[in-house]
């Protein structure tokens, strides 16, 4: 994989970390996810995106030799990469407060740490080429 793809993967990390937290404006509590067929569609779709995000940051993790997350220790990358694993593979104990704490807290720190490995990655490409 090349810089141009991890750097692809990177925007489209966060294009699906804008649109959680989009989908997840209306909702205030839990209940919220939990109380409605509208608040459950909104919790699919969202432990959707959250799945994509998950194996994207995998696949970049794996590509970097693990090398580029440990940069940016604010974020707990394993749990990150681990939500994926329980989404995809553990569907039916996913937990709705989980979740939404994850979106209301977690989901907003990550992306300003995507946009700063954005900006950092671009620095060193323009760097990379200017010598």
């Amino acid at each position: 994989m090349c810089k141009e793809e991890i750097a692809l993967l990177l925007e489209q990390i966060r294009d699906s970390l804008a649109v959680v937290m989009e989908r997840a404006l209306v909702v205030k509590t839990v209940e919220d996810f939990t109380h409605s067929a509208d608040g459950m569609m909104r919790l699919d779709s969202i432990c959707m995106q959250l799945v994509t995000v998950g194996e994207a940051i995998k696949n970049i993790d794996k590509y970097t030799n693990k090398e580029l997350f440990p940069r940016y220790p604010s974020i707990d990358w394993r749990s990150v990469m681990g939500l994926q694993d329980i989404i995809a593979h553990q569907y039916f104990n996913v937990d709705a407060d989980i979740i939404f704490r994850i979106v209301k807290v977690n989901i907003p720190e990550l992306l300003i740490v995507i946009d700063h490995i954005i900006a950092d990655q671009k620095e060193e490409s323009l760097k990379e080429n200017t010598e």
